[in-house]
């Protein structure tokens, strides 16, 4: 249904920049109208430079039905007209803890954040989405995680009216996509060669691989789970990828990707039996390599399995890149600054945190920022070999308590 501001039903919808702009904005919070934003969804996805993979309606949908808790659900979209084409749109959500604050679906297990803008759009739909995320946040900030620099939520943040910061997030090292042996090429001559020469180490043991078609998806995703869950066993297993709920998303979702072109499954094969799969994300600017499983055995036979995935990781990058348009692209290695990530030269690239206030929300924002400035800090400590400071914590502490004596009397309409 539809109503317009303030109500709040399943679906509400306003004009917004005049008669001269013919934009609406609606904001939807049932998943059954989520759902089916499919086609529409996929439409913008595809007009959008900036989007990464995270950004899919599949991957999305199927995060919500994981991860999404009732009465929760924020996407702002804005249309050219009544009914007509996405020019924008931001999946978020309402959460409530440690403040109240509209942040992107997707959490912890999406390396990347952001909001879709058409590439025609000439700053109405920009200015139109911001202006409707500044009235859908009410009492609560807008946080955005994990902005690629040059992502779409950067053309919000400069038509916000209010207070809004930018700050460094979580660093992420990129290639250029460009074949195996390109990237091999930009090594000293050394390591180049031993590069190589693992190359035929895999050749020679007879390693094959085959990407998997979209029927065959699921059964692929088990292996590759199992196979993490063994690559890892005693070693500290991120414990989110054992959940159920983290399987059941990833099946539901890779499938209708890697039918869109989203994403590639490729499973490696030794003697006949697969030993390795490989989960790598596609957009028309950028390709990363999610998730991996591998059979420790591989590593008994002197197979590299960094290089195995690299070099298949790099062929999907590559392909993907040739077909954008362009022809340019990168292969994000993903969040994590892992040393064996630095053998292969990337280029490190720090996402950013977005905060977006009104004047009455002003005290959510100066609260993170000060709250990012403790935990910054007690960092530094902690890598100047120390313990973090009986001052830093007490800091922290009274944060949380002030954060919590001012919310309880806030007049909360969401």
């Amino acid at each position: 249904m539809t109503a317009t501001y303030p109500a709040r039903p399943e679906c509400t919808t306003a004009p917004l920049g005049g008669p001269s702009t013919g934009l609406v904005t609606e904001v939807v919070t049932d998943e059954a109208v989520f759902a089916a934003l499919g086609p529409a969804w996929g439409r913008l996805y595809g007009r959008c430079g900036t989007a990464t993979p995270f950004l899919s309606h599949a991957w999305l949908h199927s995060w919500w039905r994981s991860y999404g808790r009732t009465g929760r659900l924020r996407l702002l979209l804005v249309r050219r007209g009544p009914g007509g084409e996405l020019a924008a749109a931001a999946p978020l959500m309402l959460v409530r803890r440690p403040l109240p604050a509209l942040v992107p679906l997707g959490g912890p297990i999406s390396d990347y954040g952001d909001v879709l803008l058409d590439d025609g759009d000439d700053g109405s739909a920009a200015g139109a989405l911001a202006a409707a995320l500044s009235r859908a946040a009410r009492t609560a900030l807008v946080d955005f995680r994990e902005v690629r620099p040059g992502g779409a939520a950067e053309r919000v943040l400069a038509r916000w009216r209010g207070p809004r910061r930018a700050l460094d997030d979580s660093l992420c090292l990129e290639l250029p996509a460009v074949p195996m042996e390109e990237l091999v090429a930009r090594l000293p001559s050394g390591k180049a060669q031993r590069v190589r020469a693992k190359l035929r180490r895999l050749t020679a043991l007879g390693v094959e691989r085959r990407v998997a078609g979209p029927g065959e998806v699921p059964a692929a995703l088990h292996r590759l789970l199992e196979l993490h869950r063994s690559q890892w066993q005693g070693r500290g297993v991120t414990a989110e990828h054992l959940r159920p709920r983290f399987r059941e998303h990833l099946v539901r979702a890779v499938g209708p990707m890697v039918r869109a072109g989203d994403a590639v499954v490729t499973e490696f094969r030794l003697d006949g039996e697969v030993v390795a799969v490989d989960l790598t994300l596609l957009s028309r600017g950028l390709a990363g390599g999610y998730l991996y499983g591998a059979d420790p055995r591989l590593r008994e036979r002197k197979a590299d399995v960094a290089v195995m995935l690299l070099d298949a990781c790099s062929g999907h990058a590559a392909a993907a890149a040739r077909g954008a348009a362009g022809g340019r692209g990168v292969l994000s290695l993903l969040r994590g600054d892992e040393p064996y990530k630095h053998h292969w030269r990337p280029e490190p690239v720090v996402s950013r945190r977005l905060l977006l206030a009104r004047r009455r929300t002003a005290p959510l924002l100066v609260a993170v920022l000060a709250e990012t400035a403790v935990r910054r800090r007690g960092g530094q400590a902690l890598r100047r070999g120390g313990r973090v400071s009986l001052r830093w914590g007490q800091a922290l502490r009274r944060w949380k308590q002030a954060l919590r004596r001012w919310m309880p009397g806030r007049r909360d309409g969401h």
